[in-house]
């Protein structure tokens, strides 16, 4: 906006017409970036939950994505050890959530509902059961039990009566309770469904490949009982993306009875394979990956954590193995300036964007032919 007025003013002073630039002034489109705040399991209890979302509403989110961990025991949910909480307690979180975008006048507020429970197999807490059946009694199911007597019980032991049988429920010397193997996949499905039913408006499924089949699978159990479930989605750098696919196309072949002697499956993301046909496959899956889940699996938005990261390790990487090697500055001139002139990146111009500009406009406006300011004749900036 700061160059549009400056534009207007040059226009001006040479007496050109300013129509045009008067109507990009009028007309700015600000681009404010919709957010989705993510608040990791809510960092305390519901209380906590609510208070951490008025916080992130009053910064500007827009939408609040909220996973059923334990808060005091969050893990990556790429990664082993993840301990989730009844449907009572994210509900409540849910609930918390909700009320705070009320509170604030947010009526059209998002929350996305993420589930780890694919990933995870423990449990912190059984909940109280009032009726065959209901929610509690479901969770409970998922449980691992082994049937006792009294007579063969532990001192101390926790027991359940469950399905007309005395239990012990399998507890880990952490005090977490162990889920049923091959129930993981029931538990997603009763996540997504209760998280819709108690007021979440998107899903988010942590997922340990990307696979559209395997996503489909699931979203289309839930779209049975919520036939409106949309999908958050994470591309996450946290899969290797090349040899997932390369292992995808490798299956697919292998069903085809393709001849797959050419490959050694043990070592797929082998450079050997690049540029192969394998390779040219896994690619064009890997490219069309998105629009293949949004049309197959329901996915409506699809989001990539962590991309800054890596691509800024990569771009440091690349820069000092050539600008300390043969390359010197070309390195820099050429891998970074260059293209950063050629594609009309604004940041070619870091004192701008850290803004000089804006600053000696103020100054200008402040303190008329005193002010002292950074642009002139001798601001590198002219160069570009």
């Amino acid at each position: 906006m700061n160059d549009y007025f400056r534009e207007l003013n040059a226009a001006e002073e040479a007496g050109q017409d300013t129509s045009a630039i008067l109507e990009k002034i009028e007309n700015f489109d600000s681009h404010v970036v919709p957010i989705i705040a993510d608040i990791d399991a809510g960092f305390g209890n519901e209380e906590a939950t609510y208070l951490l979302t008025k916080q992130m509403i009053e910064a500007g989110a827009c939408a609040i994505q909220v996973e059923n961990q334990v808060s005091d025991a969050k893990q990556c949910g790429h990664q082993a050890g993840k301990v989730t909480v009844p449907h009572e307690d994210y509900i409540a979180k849910i609930n918390a959530i909700r009320y705070a975008f009320l509170e604030l006048g947010v009526e059209d507020g998002v929350i996305v509902a993420r589930t780890d429970s694919e990933g995870a197999s423990l449990t912190q807490k059984i909940p109280v059961s009032n009726e065959p059946g209901d929610l509690a009694s479901q969770y409970i199911d998922f449980i691992e039990m082994e049937e006792v007597t009294l007579e063969n019980a532990k001192e101390n032991d926790s027991l359940l009566k469950h399905n007309g049988k005395l239990v012990r429920p399998v507890r880990l010397q952490n005090g977490l309770y162990q889920f049923r193997e091959e129930t993981n996949i029931d538990r997603v499905v009763l996540d997504c469904v209760t998280a819709l039913e108690n007021g979440a408006d998107l899903l988010w499924i942590e997922t340990p490949t990307p696979d559209v089949a395997h996503i489909k699978m699931m979203v289309d159990r839930i779209k049975e009982q919520q036939p409106k479930a949309k999908l958050v989605y994470n591309n996450s750098p946290s899969f290797n993306w090349t040899l997932n696919f390369r292992k995808q196309i490798i299956a697919q072949w292998e069903e085809e009875g393709k001849d797959l002697s050419a490959y050694n499956k043990d070592d797929l993301m082998s450079a050997d394979y690049d540029g192969t046909e394998l390779d040219t496959a896994a690619d064009e899956a890997a490219r069309n990956f998105q629009r293949d889940a949004s049309r197959e699996a329901g996915v409506f938005h699809h989001l990539i954590t962590l991309p800054t990261y890596h691509t800024t390790a990569l771009s440091v990487h690349e820069l000092a193995k050539g600008y300390f090697g043969e390359d010197g500055m070309l390195a820099y001139a050429a891998g970074v300036q260059r293209k950063e002139i050629r594609e009309g990146i604004a940041c070619v111009k870091h004192q701008a964007m850290a803004g000089s500009d804006l600053g000696d406009d103020h100054k200008e406006i402040f303190s008329g032919e005193n002010a002292l300011k950074a642009g002139g004749g001798k601001n590198t900036m002219n160069q570009f």
